[in-house]
């Protein structure tokens, strides 16, 4: 044994923290380490000598090691300098993985040793050894790795194969990590209980990949990233296969053909092992015993059946039979082919087979071409189908060759690891011997790899364009790109067949999924139990071989006899994977696209359950078949792990009770455990005795429902045997998605012609829980044709809650939608009796049913199916509908004695337009209270019933409508349930939806964008209430979106401004309980997302343009002492750079919290704000509606309001008096203790106050006088900010709190489910009773139109900024309802400093989104409480991204603005709002946009990606319009997240990188100074060079990052005007240009032009991403005048970024320009 040595770093930091090179002394080979870090997964470490060139392994797939890696180390890798070692930590907390300091390195020329201490036990991996189990034995267990000729009988030597890839699962989390050594030199690898791992290699280099992943199954997927993917085999090739060596003569082959397809074993491929040949002779035939061969493959194809046949490496030396030349040797003597001995000339001499051979040098190009050429000639004498490749270790009968060895370095090395015999040249080639590559000492793990890549290049010139199949015994990583593999000459015994699913699990993680072991064993005799067992399980062997050698009984299952168990049973379980192979052929693509395991380990997919982590005798066809055989003698019960998801038996349908636990499973001699699981939909097709045969027939699915009566599946079809249909395009692909009872086919892709004309005829449903009432199949590819599928087509098994659906004929390559209807009894109740404390009495006496269910939440009181109205009459023209519809008196009243019930009612339909409608029920006999609210609907209603993309149904008894979407045939409105309510205080109306996908509703705290349909009721009505759950806030939005499952959307507004709530059921089911007024429904129809926002901004007013400015960063904070407080604030953010442009002032700078008056402290302010405003800042204060009233100085806001009579008063009838409140404003010539607690301090110290009624013209007109009154004579301001205009009070209801006239408004006989509801409506707020004044002169109660006093409040605010600066400014106002938006943006409250608040906010936001407010956000770093250090870091980087982007905190808390921390938080906040000021020229585009089209700022990801389901639940990213994608860090701690990539092109924004990835979850570095932001392929962002405000940011030229879409185009567009004119948009005075880019040119169009000379904008840099690997090195720039500018780009080939700086050319942007850019070849 070597001595070890220990090595000392020397140098360090070579290159920055990118890459390190350090050199180790005083050792006779001097190692040399370079380190790389891969951006999403993988270490690569490597351990050279500097000084002298090493093997290192010639990898046709790995690229060698990249001297400019992608990204930093530092965060992964620690190198210890003394003694040297390496610490691999994962990245996002720091845990170490792979730790070398245990042990000291060794780098001798023909020793190596490195050993690494490991996190955990769960070791599994390397190989090509027999395992007994899956996960290692850590106790000291040594694995030799060098390919041998072995026999795979339980020992721990080496086998065939060189595998030294190993995956480690860290713990339950899932999380885990791959170690792959890319070295193919002698080895062993020792596991001991440390857990640790150690390496000696005799030769190579070091050259580790550590492979990061979340889950394992990721972390193969790295692996085969790394090394190749596999193929995808001929689909053929998955059919049953027979082969045994030495049936004697080619009549024996044929009987065995003929007997097996007699009894009807379903069975593809026939082998013929090496007695076909001439004494063994590669490329020969046995004329006399196999005379017609030649003819075989007739033979087999005629009845659809296939042919392989074996071909050996070593060729004989001999002559043929008859002493005929040998020619296939002398070719190959002729071209030099083969390995030689020591003196690289002569050729090694062995024996094999044949006798004496050579053996062939596949890594020489020279007997590449021999090679290719033998085979060429041979498959011309004979046809066959594919090449099975054996005995390429390299095996040879003679120790090294027939000479023996020399005693060298090289055959006797001075250490020998343990392999089999301990001697480097046992059973193959001596170590000295050559080859191109090198000596074989180095090569000789790659000898079966090099042929196979020499053998791929043969199939390739022999079969052209078809798949065919390769097989090989010896492999290293990287064959499974080309070839399959068997397990090796097994035995027919019953540990043989335990030991092949670990032998197969591994060779997944090796990155070869087309693997078994010869089925029945391939040494001895096997019983018929066993063979039968075997039969069994090996029917679920990806490669399902049954195969055994010369001088046993025959095993082939028809010589058992027919009908004889082991025959049927055989036949049974083919059927089954014959029915299966559409699923099991998929699978193979997602291998060969993604890397996913095919034959899986139970753990990859249950890793939090650590019973999993040692289950080897089960194993899962992908994620979702379960297979449990029997591997004992004389068993029928298997104690088996039924994993924690639903199963269902696959044979028997039903659903099995146990998970998460053993069980002892019955299997009699015909049987072993087959389980789909539940959320599965698999790919059938009706079996056949051949996969020729079973191609032509009819598909099916099986679906298995999970526990939320979901699934998914996919399906991938092509002919099958062509090569690289997946590259070409030419092959189908679908989606399948099961959500509330429909089905989605979608059709992802179809470039592929199934000549069959194959159909989709039946579909299994597992776990349908009740009879299907019916059942439609709409097709989409049809123009959403909708069919009824006939009651005789379905049948519905009770018993086993199974739903059968025959002979839908649905065409393969086009989708569809299979919808059934189900009478879940309990779902479809209506809730009778929403208060709290119902039992049976209550229920019946409003005439309910009263039942009790076991279900959580399901109502025990519900209403009869005809509760509610009946149609009496109906009157129908081309514009609409009008309805008079009476209550069903056979029921009682609705059990509120106090608001009566009215009998009769009219209701109105009205067809407004080609996507809107509106159904507004109101009572004939009574004026009711409607909302005062103006929208914007269509002059003329659309008659064309062609032109509508809805169609109306109205239902009797009861009364109901029902929408439906023309197109699909969806209802996405049915009010045709019980329940329908309307009396006086009380409406109620319920409607099944059309999804469970529902967005809006608001304003409150949603903890998902989706809302939870499980019986979740959301109050609305607006309160000074902080945001929290369940708790009603600000603003009242009773407007959604529905998402309907053919990912089409529409949009619902009750316009109705009572208290209200909504409840949501499983149903799925909406219920809206109102107050009061009527139900006036305004619905759109889409279909996008975006279009329905569109539609919604059109009918409510589109928002406001904001301001340029306010676009910028903004600071606040209640609580700041004086001016001087706010001056220094301002100086330390420009000492720091922070780009800053709007400070507040809240309610501090007022005296004694009156409106408009300044605090004595403050005196300095409006100097400090003409100072700041001089140097480009801007200036926003606070209003409040509240003007006190007890003032013993005049006090003219309140005095001039009072004259005026603008405040709130009882009604005339009861007291001309004002209703007062109580809110900030303290009384005069008070000191107030804050000590106290809040209701005293409201009680002594706080001033009576009075509340503005906005609807009256004079309240508007006092108003602007108050503004432009402090304006002129007080201080300037740029804005303003409105806020308690819910509206709040301190008092509830009126100081004294005795609310005059009718008690019933403020308590009324329903509550919904607000704060503080037992405390009534008036809790917070000013009595119900309150008489307001509309502008027509209509007195309303403020029980109707609370819900309106912030919008009410905001125009008026806006049109006196307007007014009064001359200028556009901002409004932002915390009281909102629908059309608020039109004047004012709204920030989401007194938020938290809390971690939940982060994500909470997007959600806020994109709710905001759909309420046509986009100009929203949060208060950055929370309002409330302390915020701390990572959490207000995050959430600067957030906020960054949000729209109104202010940081606010509250009075009490620390400081939490961008220079209150320390150095690295400015820098960090400062380079984040770079990004944002540099960004806002696209911002304000979009604004625009919203502004004129009513799209969306910031945008869910299913506005753009609407047909992929996995963006209608992600709420914790966000895009701005469709091209920035922002995935923030959310979380304490977290330093990677989790993001979803949409299925398009995305370039790294910081990087200007394309990300390669699409379509799924990407596991994101994020370190604390970073945020993850991604830009879409497709489109042109304009871009500024950021300032510290925007004044001066306006005045850079214009940017364009050109973002190419995979065809190389983009497009995009800019608006610019002054940034604050008043009506810029309608009056003209803008400049709208457009970008397209194509063809290596952009191209700009000016589409509307009227700016003024000083706001014209000037071409600056443009970035092109993604011009590809060409050099680019010219750019002509050709401006509106037709001048041609010769410009020199800088282009980075790495990350094919072409950046053209055009600053100097002065070409104006208002002016139409070109660029064209060329590659130099």
């Amino acid at each position: 044994m070597l001595e070890p040595q220990s090595y000392n770093v020397s140098s360090v930091d070579v290159a920055g923290a990118h890459w390190m090179r350090n050199t180790f002394p005083g050792v006779s080979s001097q190692p040399t380490m370079d380190t790389q870090w891969n951006q999403w997964s993988n270490q690569i470490l490597m351990i050279f000598d500097a000084h002298r060139q090493r093997f290192e392994v010639p990898h046709e797939h790995v690229s060698s090691l990249n001297s400019h890696p992608s990204s930093p180390i530092s965060n992964t890798l620690e190198i210890t300098q003394k003694p040297f070692g390496l610490i691999v930590r994962r990245k996002e907390n720091k845990k170490v993985l792979f730790d070398t300091t245990m042990a000291p390195l060794v780098f001798e020329d023909q020793y190596l040793q490195l050993s690494a201490k490991l996190p955990s036990h769960n070791i599994y991996g390397l190989g090509e050894h027999v395992h007994k189990q899956y996960r290692h034995d850590t106790n000291w267990k040594t694995w030799p790795i060098f390919t041998r000729d072995a026999f795979p009988n339980g020992g721990t030597h080496n086998l065939y194969g060189h595998y030294p890839f190993f995956l480690c699962l860290e713990d339950e989390s899932g999380k885990s990590f791959g170690v792959f050594l890319m070295n193919s030199n002698a080895m062993e690898v020792i596991l001991q209980p440390a857990p640790a791992v150690t390496y000696r290699t005799i030769g190579g280099v070091l050259d580790f990949y550590i492979l990061f992943g979340d889950t394992p199954e990721q972390v193969v997927q790295e692996f085969l990233e790394l090394i190749g993917r596999p193929v995808i085999p001929p689909y053929w090739s998955l059919g049953f296969q027979l082969s045994r060596w030495d049936y004697g003569s080619l009549n024996e082959v044929k009987k065995t053909v003929e007997r097996n397809r007699a009894v009807g074993i379903p069975y593809d491929i026939q082998y013929t092992d090496i007695d076909y040949m001439e004494d063994k002779k590669d490329f020969t035939y046995d004329k006399i015993k196999f005379k017609e061969l030649p003819q075989f493959y007739d033979y087999l194809h005629e009845k659809g059946q296939r042919y392989i046949l074996i071909l050996d490496p070593a060729v004989a030396t001999s002559k043929r039979a008859g002493n005929i030349p040998y020619e296939s040797y002398d070719r190959g003597t002729e071209k030099n082919a083969w390995v030689t001995e020591s003196d690289g000339k002569t050729p090694l001499l062995g024996e094999v087979w044949p006798g004496e051979t050579v053996f062939p040098d596949y890594t020489s190009q020279n007997c590449i071409d021999w090679w290719v050429d033998e085979y060429d000639r041979f498959s011309k004498e004979i046809k066959h189908d594919a090449l099975w490749i054996d005995m390429n270790e390299v095996a040879n009968f003679k120790k090294g060759s027939n000479k023996g060895c020399a005693d060298n370095n090289l055959n006797y090395p001075p250490y020998t690891p343990k392999i089999l015999d301990e001697v480097m040249f046992s059973k193959t080639l001596c170590m000295d011997a050559k080859q191109a590559w090198g000596n074989h000492y180095d090569v000789h793990s790659l000898y079966g790899y090099s042929m196979v890549l020499a053998t791929e290049k043969a199939l390739q010139r022999v079969f052209g364009g078809n798949r065919t199949l390769m097989l090989t015994r010896s492999s290293f990583p990287g064959v499974g790109k080309y070839s399959g593999h068997w397990l090796g000459d097994n035995a027919a015994n019953w540990n043989d067949i335990k030991w092949a699913i670990p032998g197969m699990l591994e060779f997944g993680l090796f990155g070869v999924p087309y693997i078994g072991a010869d089925i029945c064993g391939f040494f001895d005799d096997s019983s018929e139990e066993l063979c039968r067992r075997w039969m069994q399980v090996g029917a679920f062997y990806p490669f399902s071989r049954n195969h055994n050698a010369q001088g046993y009984k025959p095993q082939d299952p028809a010589v058992f006899g027919a009908g004889s168990t082991l025959v049927e049973s055989s036949k049974h379980y083919l059927m089954i994977r014959y029915t299966l192979l559409p699923y099991l052929y998929t699978l193979f693509y997602k291998a060969h696209t993604t890397g996913e395991t095919v034959l899986r380990p139970v753990m990859h997919e249950f890793y939090s359950d650590s019973s999993t982590w040692v289950v080897d005798r089960q194993f899962l066809w992908g994620k979702y078949l379960l297979i449990t055989p029997v591997l004992d003698p004389g068993v029928d019960k298997v104690w088996a792990y039924i994993p924690d998801a639903v199963w269902y038996n696959y044979e028997t349908m039903e659903r099995v009770a146990e998970r998460r636990q053993h069980v002892e499973m019955y299997l009699p001699a015909d049987k072993l455990g087959l389980h789909i699981r539940g959320g599965a939909i698999l790919p059938t097709q009706t079996p056949e005795v051949t996969t020729t045969y079973s191609r032509r027939n009819p598909m099916g699915l099986i679906i298995a429902l999970d526990d939320n009566n979901q699934a998914a599946g996919e399906l991938f079809w092509d002919d099958g045997d062509t090569r690289e249909t997946v590259k070409t395009g030419n092959y189908i692909h679908y989606k399948f998605s099961v959500i509330y009872g429909v089905l989605t086919m979608q059709m992802t892709h179809n470039g592929y012609g199934d000549p069959d004309n194959i159909k989709f005829e039946d579909i299994t449903v597992l776990g349908v829980p009740q009879t299907p009432s019916s059942v439609s199949v709409t097709h989409v590819s049809d123009g959403n044709s909708v069919t009824i599928v006939p009651d005789t087509n379905i049948q519905y098994n009770a018993a086993k809650k199974v739903m059968f659906l025959r002979g839908l004929s649905l065409t393969l390559g086009e989708s569809y939608l299979v919808q059934w209807e189900l009478e879940v009894d309990e779902y479809q109740r209506f809730d009778c009796h929403p208060e709290d404390h119902a039992d049976e009495a209550k229920c019946k006496a409003r005439g309910c049913i009263w039942e009790q269910s076991s279900l959580e939440r399901v109502p025990w009181c519900f209403y009869p199916k005809d509760y509610g109205y009946m149609v009496t009459a109906t009157e129908e023209t081309n514009s609409g509908m009008t309805i008079n519809i009476s209550r069903n008196k056979k029921y009682r009243s609705s059990g509120r004695p106090e608001s009566p019930d009215i009998d009769t009612l009219r209701v109105e339909i009205h067809y407004h337009s080609s996507d809107m409608l509106q159904f507004k029920i109101t009572d004939p006999n009574t004026d009711r209270y409607e909302v005062p609210v103006p929208l914007s609907v269509p002059a003329a209603p659309e008659t064309n019933e062609s032109k509508r993309l809805y169609e109306v149904q109205v239902t009797t008894n009861p009364f109901g409508i029902q929408v439906v979407r023309k197109s699909t045939g969806t209802k996405i409105w049915d009010s045709s349930v019980p329940g329908f309510t309307f009396s006086d205080m009380f409406i109620q109306v319920s409607t099944r939806l059309s999804s469970e996908f529902v967005y809006g509703f608001g304003e409150t705290e949603h903890p998902t964008f989706k809302h939870n349909l499980n019986y979740h009721t959301w109050g609305m009505f607006s309160k000074d209430q902080p945001p929290g759950y369940k708790k009603n806030c600000y603003g009242v939005h009773p407007f959604y979106m529905g998402l309907e499952t053919t990912a089409d959307a529409h949009g619902v507004l009750l316009l109705n401004s009572n208290a209200m709530d909504v409840t949501f059921q499983p149903t799925p089911a909406l219920t809206y309980r109102t107050l009061g007024g009527i139900l006036d429904f305004y619905m759109v129809l889409g279909p996008t997302p975006e279009m329905v926002v569109q539609q919604y901004t059109l009918l409510i007013g589109r928002p406001v343009l904001p301001a340029y400015w306010s676009l910028g960063f903004q600071l606040c904070r209640y609580g700041y002492s004086n001016d001087q407080e706010i001056s220094d604030l301002y100086n330390d953010m420009r000492v720091a750079g922070i780009p800053y442009d709007v400070q507040y002032a809240d309610i501090d700078y007022m005296d004694r919290q009156l409106d408009f008056v300044l605090d004595p402290e403050f005196a300095g302010l409006p100097a400090l704000v003409e100072r700041m405003r001089a140097e480009g800042m801007r200036f926003i204060f606070i209003l409040d509606p509240a003007i006190s009233g007890n003032e013993t100085r005049p006090y003219p806001a309140f005095d001039r309001g009072q004259a005026a009579d603008v405040f709130i008063k009882w009604p005339k009838n009861i007291s001309d008096e004002i209703v007062w409140g109580k809110v900030w404003p303290d009384y005069p010539n008070v000191t107030v203790d804050e000590s106290l607690d809040w209701d005293t301090q409201v009680e002594l110290y706080r001033a009576y106050t009075a509340f503005p009624d906005f609807f009256r013209n004079t309240t508007a007109d006092w108003w602007k006088q108050e503004i432009k009154d402090f304006y002129q004579t007080c201080m300037k301001f740029d804005g303003l900010w409105i806020d308690m205009n819910e509206p709040a009070s301190f008092v509830h209801g009126t100081v004294g709190g005795k609310c005059l006239g009718d008690p019933l408004l403020e308590n009324p006989p329903y509550m919904p489910p607000l704060d503080s509801k037992d405390l009534g409506l008036n809790h917070k707020t000013i009595c119900m009773n309150s008489e307001q004044i509309l502008s027509n002169g209509k007195k309303v109660r403020h029980y109707d139109v609370h819900n309106l006093y912030g919008w009410s409040h905001t125009k008026p605010t806006y049109d006196a900024l307007l007014a009064v600066t001359g200028k556009r400014g901002i409004v932002v106002t915390r009281s909102t309802y629908p059309s608020s938006g039109i004047w004012s943006g709204h920030w989401l409250g007194d938020n938290a400093a809390r971690w939940d608040q982060l994500y909470k906010s997007i959600i806020g936001m994109m709710e905001f989104s759909l309420f046509g407010i986009p100009y929203t956000g949060a208060d950055i770093c929370g309002f409330f409480y302390t915020a701390e250090y990572e959490m207000c870091l995050r959430w600067m980087q957030l906020g960054a991204f949000y729209p109104y982007s202010r940081n606010h905190n509250g009075k009490g808390s620390p400081r939490q603005d961008p220079v209150a921390w320390d150095s690295k938080f400015s820098v960090v906040s400062r380079d984040v709002l770079n990004i944002r000021y540099t960004l806002l020229p696209y911002l304000y585009t979009l604004m625009f946009e919203a502004h004129t089209k009513g799209s969306t700022v910031v945008r869910p990801l299913l506005h753009e990606f609407v047909n992929d389901k996995n963006t209608w639940d992600v709420y914790k990213q966000f895009l701005w319009g469709p091209a920035l994608l922002i995935t923030p860090a959310l979380d304490q701690g977290a330093r990677h997240v989790d993001g979803y990539v949409p299925d398009a092109r995305w370039y790294d924004f910081h990087t200007a990188k394309d990300v390669g990835v699409r379509g799924q979850m990407v596991n994101m570095p994020t370190p604390l100074d970073h945020i993850n932001l991604h830009i879409r392929g497709g489109y042109i962002i304009p871009w500024q060079k950021p300032e510290n405000n925007t004044f001066y940011s306006r005045k850079n030229p214009l940017g364009l990052i050109v973002a190419l879409s995979d065809n190389g185009t983009a497009q995009g567009s800019v608006f610019w005007d002054d940034g604050e004119g008043i009506d810029t948009v309608q009056k003209g005075n803008y400049m709208l240009a457009s970008f397209e880019a194509q063809s290596s040119t952009l191209n700009s169009r000016v589409e509307h032009n009227s700016l003024a000379a000083a706001d014209r904008l000037t071409l600056g840099v443009v970035k092109v991403w993604g011009v590809g690997g060409g050099t680019i090195t010219v750019v002509h720039l050709t401006d509106a005048a037709g001048t041609v500018h010769l410009l020199t780009p800088q282009h980075n080939l790495d990350t094919q970024e072409l950046i053209i700086d055009a600053t100097a050319k002065s070409v104006r942007v208002d002016q139409q320009f070109s660029l064209k850019w060329r590659t130099t070849i």
